[in-house]
């Protein structure tokens, strides 16, 4: 039985390495795309084990052909401009990125031989500011974006619809909560705390963290859960289907930060810095997983102690590397 093949856009990034990791570890052949120059870090240890290909996704005809070339049941689509504090000093890349890139990517999958499934990555970001503060997110909650990310990613989503609608085109979207792990850059939360409590426990920092508003409650999960439950919406998903992959709980930023800090070997001390506060708009951000759990079998393996711990130990381990 031939092997099924995989395609996944954003190969390089946080989540769309152990992507790779968990598809390769289930059988499947798996392509990737990568921009100009991006950095291949976070797979070098899987390269040869993939078939990576040149991708600009605003380049209609380049998606064309790379998908006519290499012909995947399964495509995952994750490159995206992620960061939603930058997409608002880059309004125009964000929608050319992550709309007009779903758009390409959508048209040439139309008539795809052998396309079983499409995975779009969108993000809770889509919601926007809700009410009442601190319901638990269903999929049925209606999107209201408050920056350009979650405008794109919420654009996008009705693309896939569109599509799935029209003519039958086999797409699924993920509507993915905060998750974190090994890899990822820090720019996010957890591995910016992650990096300065591994910094100090190599003496390279003083044991002080500065910090601003730590009140904030978010639904945490591990990369690792989250790309399994993508290879589990492109086996079971439905088609058109929305699916939150989540953890169904919350964890304060401050817990997080106390966490990581109890795994350095000094004492550090937490101290306000006025500069950092800044009005909170989603006090607190949780998603029902209830769908992904019994359509998909999607379940929560790892506890955020053990992400943390392994955030902090990737960062311990990368410093002393030099980095």
């Amino acid at each position: 039985m031939p092997r099924p093949v995989a395609f996944i856009t954003g190969i390089a990034g946080f989540a769309g390495s152990w992507l790779a990791e968990e598809l390769l570890g289930e059988g499947y052949k798996v392509f990737g795309s990568l921009y100009d120059n991006e950095p291949t870090d976070n797979i070098e240890i899987l390269q040869r084990h993939l078939s990576l290909l040149p991708l600009d996704l605003t380049d209609a005809a380049q998606v064309a052909a790379v998908f006519k070339k290499t012909k995947p049941n399964y495509v995952f689509h994750l490159a995206a401009f992620s960061s939603v504090g930058k997409s608002f000093g880059a309004e125009r890349l964000t929608y050319r990125i992550n709309f007009e890139g779903t758009l390409n990517l959508l048209q040439a999958l139309e008539h795809a031989p052998g396309l079983k499934k499409i995975v779009f990555t969108s993000s809770a970001d889509a919601y926007g500011v809700f009410s009442p503060a601190g319901k638990t997110l269903t999929e049925t909650q209606p999107v209201d974006p408050a920056s350009p990310y979650g405008i794109s990613k919420a654009a996008a989503e009705l693309l896939c619809t569109y599509y799935f609608r029209r003519n039958g085109l086999p797409v699924t979207v993920a509507r993915s909560f905060n998750h974190s792990g090994p890899r990822q850059v820090d720019s996010f939360v957890i591995p910016a705390f992650a990096r300065q409590a591994a910094a100090i426990d190599l003496g390279r920092q003083k044991p002080v963290v500065k910090v601003g508003d730590l009140s904030a409650r978010r639904d945490f999960s591990d990369v690792r859960d989250i790309v399994r439950g993508y290879r589990l919406m492109a086996e079971k998903g439905r088609p058109g289907r929305v699916y939150q992959l989540c953890s169904g709980k919350t964890v304060s930023i401050e817990q997080v930060l106390t966490t990581l800090l109890g795994f350095a070997s000094k004492e550090v001390k937490i101290t306000v810095d006025k500069s950092r506060l800044r009005k909170n708009d989603i006090p607190v951000l949780r998603g029902s997983n209830r769908r992904a759990v019994q359509e998909l079998g999607f379940s929560i393996r790892y506890t955020l102690k053990q992400t943390l711990r392994d955030t902090f130990n990737f960062w311990k381990t990368t410093l002393s590397s030099g980095a």
